[in-house]
């Protein structure tokens, strides 16, 4: 078994086949170029863990080429070669990134424990990438599944804000996936290598809730028998995700803004200032404009929270996505149970299409996780489907009865597009709806 795989450049024939021989004999694969062209190419189509590179090439300089090849493979570590070695170009080559520079013929005994060394860091390396694009892909926004009109403006909202250190304000129903946005704003944030926290606001009593965010010292109440960190001090460098922020007691929104405006809060039983790096994320599916006008929440916290607002849609404004998100979550609990279900019949696809969703995509995942453990086939069926779902009205054969109410409606809604000249923007305007209900009501329609 291969221990890894190098790539020998060098000019010379008869040197560059004899270290590669030697390396092969050390359970190494080896690839050959005789330039630096020949090796960048080799390098776009293999994978390579280690280089050896000859300083002095008819196209190119080794230490160049070794800050050009760690720009495009980070992971690749490279070992210079050279016949007359400096300490200038030594420590040139370390700077672009060289793993280290060493001279050809004096220190020949030094080559195969040096290859070694490097490609224990470069396999270590690969492993990391791995990892951290299964981070990714597990927190960041490839996990939010969708095309329709209203999630896609939502996710390009988010994927612009996500780099900045900015306050966002996640907004939308409970269930339609604000912590799940939350993660990916700050897995594709400068902030991705420190801590994400996450916290509920209305899990906890007003005094709990304090000590959980801000920590406390000894003595400070009942039962504080030793100091605490709060998650501000856990999420520092980080992110913090406050979830249900309209639950927030008066004064704990006293204390949030002055956190925002300047990083730093007393914890329970303190008397110095706890100073703080942390960007804020929040969410909730209250209308905090009419928790400001009714004196809940305070007027000077909403606007410094609202900077930027993200509204997720309904999963019922988005029924175009209900069959992909089904799809996602039957694959997942099937693998989770061990089981063989390819998919779902129309007809479950339809009833899940029809269904209202009032608890949104957290409510999508359940009721499919409740079908695959119950199914004994290869694909789901409305049998399976809990009994609220029987109401679901048969699926139309397109023919609309004159005096059926969604007749009347389609025939409106195809006025107004034909007046504003399938303008659907303005359309929605003037029937006074949401540009994702349109989009919904069109494809129910069969007005796409």
């Amino acid at each position: 078994m291969s221990k890894g795989k190098l790539l020998v450049i060098d000019d010379e024939e008869r040197l560059r086949k004899l270290l590669a021989r030697i390396l092969q004999l050390e359970d190494f694969e080896v690839l050959e170029a005789a330039n630096a062209k020949d090796g960048l190419r080799k390098l776009d189509h293999e994978v390579v863990d280690v280089v050896i590179s000859d300083v002095k090439l008819p196209d190119a300089n080794g230490i160049e080429l070794t800050k050009t090849i760690k720009a495009s493979y980070p992971a690749i570590e490279i070992i210079v070669l050279t016949a007359y070695g400096t300490i200038n170009d030594g420590v040139t080559a370390i700077k672009n990134g060289a793993f280290d520079y060493i001279t050809k013929g004096d220190d020949n005994e030094k080559i195969i424990p040096l290859v070694n060394k490097a490609m224990d860091k470069a396999i270590l390396q690969r492993r990391v990438l791995e990892l951290e694009s299964k981070l990714n892909n597990k927190f960041g926004f490839d996990r939010i599944i969708g095309t329709s009109p209203a999630i896609t403006a939502a996710i390009k909202l988010a994927q612009r804000v996500a780099t900045t250190d900015t306050t966002v304000m996640i907004l939308g129903e409970t269930g339609t996936g604000k912590e799940v946005f939350a993660e990916a704003i700050h897995q594709a944030s400068p902030r991705s290598n420190k801590p994400f926290v996450a916290i509920n606001c209305s899990a906890f009593s007003k005094e709990l809730l304090e000590s959980e965010l801000f920590g406390h010292k000894a003595g400070a109440f009942t039962g504080a028998v030793k100091d605490k960190k709060g998650l501000f001090e856990e999420a520092n460098g980080g992110t913090i995700f406050l979830d249900e922020l309209g639950e927030l007691d008066h004064d704990l929104q006293a204390k949030l803004l002055r956190v925002l405006e300047s990083q730093q809060f007393i914890k329970l039983g303190d008397t110095k200032t706890t100073k703080v790096n942390v960007r804020i994320l929040a969410a909730t599916n209250r209308n905090l404009q009419d928790e400001v006008a009714k004196e809940h929440f305070r007027s000077d916290l909403f606007y410094r929270l609202s900077v930027f607002q993200i509204m997720l849609p309904a999963i019922r404004d988005r029924k175009q996505d209900i069959g992909p998100i089904a799809k996602s979550f039957v694959q997942y609990f099937a693998a989770k149970v061990n089981k063989q279900i390819t998919g779902f019949t129309d007809d479950f696809l339809h009833k899940l299409e029809v269904y209202n969703w009032p608890g949104n995509v957290r409510e999508l995942k359940n009721i499919i996780e409740r079908a695959v453990i119950l199914c004994d086939t290869h694909e789901l069926d409305a049998s399976l489907l809990p009994y609220e779902f029987d109401s679901a009205p048969a699926k139309s054969n397109g023919n609309l009865s004159a005096f059926d109410l969604s007749s009347v409606e389609k025939l409106h809604i195809q006025r107004v597009l034909n007046h504003t000249q399938s303008n659907r923007a303005e359309a929605a305007r003037l029937l006074n709806i949401g540009i994702a209900t349109l989009y919904r009501k069109l494809k129910e329609y069969g007005l796409e």
